[in-house]
C-alpha cells in the first residue's frame, strides 16, 4: 500500500470523505476502493455531512443497488451513523478537529475513535488520523513488520 496522500480539512465532509474511505477499505483492496472513488464521491454527493447524515431508508436502499459504490449494506449503514456522529462530536466540542484532538495521546483516540464509529478498525484509523494530518506514531511502531 502506498503512503496515502494527506489533506487539511476545511470543512466536516472533508473528514467524513476519508473516514468513509477507511470503511470501505476495510477487508477489501485498497485499488478496489481506489478504482470506485468517483463514483462513491458521486453517490455520496461530495461527501457533504449533513446531506450524508439525512440520508434514510430510500437513500441507504439507492445505494445499495448503486453500481458506483461498493454495496456493502452494513458498510453503508455504518457511514450514514458515522456523518450522524461526527455532526453530534462536531458541535460538541467545537470542532471535529477539536473533538480528535480532545485525546491525551494516540492509544486513547484510538480506542475512542472505536467506539465512536462502525467499521473503523486500527488500520482505518491510523489511515483516517494520517490523512487528516493529526499526529501519528511512526508506521513501523504501530505495525511492526509491515511496510
Amino acid at each position: 500500500m502506498p503512503v496515502p496522500d494527506q489533506i487539511e480539512p476545511t470543512k466536516l465532509g472533508d473528514y467524513l470523505e476519508i473516514m468513509t474511505k477507511a470503511v470501505f477499505q476495510s477487508g477489501i483492496s485498497w485499488k478496489v476502493v481506489d478504482n470506485k472513488w468517483l463514483g462513491i464521491q458521486e453517490a455520496f454527493r461530495g461527501f457533504d455531512a449533513e446531506t450524508v447524515a439525512g440520508f434514510g431508508e430510500k437513500e441507504l436502499d439507492d445505494l445499495t443497488s448503486d453500481a458506483r459504490v461498493i454495496r456493502h449494506r452494513r458498510k453503508l449503514e455504518a457511514i450514514l451513523g458515522n456523518a450522524r456522529r461526527m455532526i453530534e462530536l462536531d458541535k460538541e466540542h467545537g470542532s471535529f478537529q477539536k473533538y480528535l484532538r480532545s485525546q491525551p495521546d494516540f492509544n486513547s483516540t484510538v480506542k475512542d475513535i472505536k467506539k465512536q464509529f462502525k467499521y473503523m478498525g486500527l488500520t482505518g484509523i491510523y489511515f483516517f488520523l494520517y490523512s487528516v494530518g493529526e499526529k501519528v506514531p511512526p508506521h513501523e511502531d504501530i505495525f511492526p513488520g509491515r511496510s
